[in-house]
């Protein structure tokens, strides 16, 4: 890893970029999970029935996904959010370099080449979940549903990706590495 200090710049756009994704993840499992809408349309039937409403399943779903449109708007948001952060992300390694080492470099120690290519391989499949948000928003109709599918399967990289990030601090900070939150917070 780089020892360099790290710059305002890359601590704000690393601290933007973890709260983006947190709250892009919170918006998946509300949808999956709370607010998914086969949930929400049981509850509305239920609820309508017992002041002697009756709707049809479909309409039901219409409904929930209305009530969480607004919810998913905010994913959407976001998403253009990360793109913005990405872009700036890049300009920024463009200027001051890359905060990690080639993992292509000789000679690395194994930590030190895992940690490269995790990061290496997070901001490629970063990259292309943005494309297919992108794609899903403004793409050609026939690659929609391709779009989607591939879309929907980041979650499982930025998962992993979280869970090794932070495993990757705890070990850090429990051996070589000590007070690198801390360098991450104030730079020093």
């Amino acid at each position: 890893m780089n020892d360099n200090k790290f710059s305002l710049a890359h601590r704000i756009l690393h601290w933007s970029l973890a709260i983006a994704i947190i709250f892009l993840l919170l918006t998946i499992l509300l949808r999956m999970g709370w607010m998914n809408k086969n949930h929400m349309a049981d509850i509305l039937k239920e609820n309508l029935s017992e002041i002697n409403i009756q709707i049809s399943d479909d309409q039901a779903v219409v409904i929930a996904k209305k009530i969480r449109q607004p919810m998913w708007q905010w994913h959407i948001y976001t998403g253009y959010a990360i793109v913005v952060i990405y872009f700036l992300r890049g300009l920024l390694a463009l200027f001051q370099g890359w905060l990690f080492t080639s993992p292509f470099e000789r000679g690395l120690p194994l930590r030190e080449k895992f940690q490269s290519w995790v990061y290496l391989i997070f901001y490629v499949l970063l990259g292309f979940s943005l494309t297919t948000g992108l794609l899903i928003e403004f793409g050609p109709e026939n690659l929609e549903h391709t779009a989607e599918e591939l879309h929907e399967k980041s979650m499982i990289y930025l998962v992993t990706y979280i869970i090794l990030h932070f495993a990757g601090l705890l070990f850090a900070e429990i051996s070589t590495d000590k007070g690198i939150v801390s360098k991450m917070i104030g730079g020093k």
